[in-house]
């Protein structure tokens, strides 16, 4: 029961699964949804090995938005 883990899994779960159903409606798009598609999807890429990075390294790193929703989950 590690409330660390709990709030990067959720603060995960609360940031990219959103993110990815909006690209995959913007993928359905020609051209323009294709290209912010792709844009997105890596920034998404970035995003997420960011956040690894900073919970391997054991540092809190709250998104903003996003992170206040994942703390009141876990809590």
């Amino acid at each position: 029961d590690n409330k660390f883990v709990k709030f990067h899994a959720m603060q995960s779960i609360v940031t990219f699964l959103p993110l990815h159903v909006l690209i995959w409606i913007l993928l359905i798009i020609p051209f323009f949804g294709w290209i912010l598609g792709g844009l997105l999807s890596l920034l998404s890429l970035i995003l997420w090995i960011v956040l690894m990075i900073k919970a391997y390294q054991g540092e809190k790193f709250k998104l903003p938005v996003v992170g206040d929703i994942a703390e009141k989950h876990v809590k």
